[in-house]
């Protein structure tokens, strides 16, 4: 069984810095992909950064390149997100996910599995 569980959250001033842990059990960092996805307020959810475990590439939103970073470390199974230089819109609950099928990291519909998501509250 896959579990998915974000940590990290919390409120911080614009300009300042969070990182985002995403501990992930009954699943291997071997093939498939992850991401991470934000839903602001009253917006839809929407992709922030993927990788490819087969080649480690990583991939960013627009909003987020140069200021966000997705890493993995596979001996604990966990993945992370250093979100520097935050902003008032980088305000949402992130979620984590994983999946071993095809697919686009961007395409939330493509994942089956989803953590519960943490909240991020950045003031001005």
């Amino acid at each position: 069984q896959v579990r998915v569980v974000e940590s990290g959250g919390g409120s911080v001033q614009a300009g300042g810095s969070l990182k985002l842990t995403c501990d992930v059990s009954g699943f291997t960092f071997t093939d498939g992909y992850a991401a991470w996805f934000r839903q602001p307020p009253g917006k839809e959810r929407e992709a922030v950064a993927g990788i490819y475990f087969f080649t480690d590439g990583t991939s960013y939103a627009d909003s987020v390149k140069g200021r966000f970073t997705m890493s993995r470390d596979s001996a604990k199974n966990t993945l992370y997100l250093q979100m520097n230089d935050l902003k008032p819109e980088d305000t949402a609950i992130y979620y984590c996910a994983v999946e071993r099928r095809g697919g686009s990291w961007r395409d939330a519909r493509r994942f089956q599995y989803w953590g519960q998501g943490t909240q991020v509250t950045v003031s001005p």
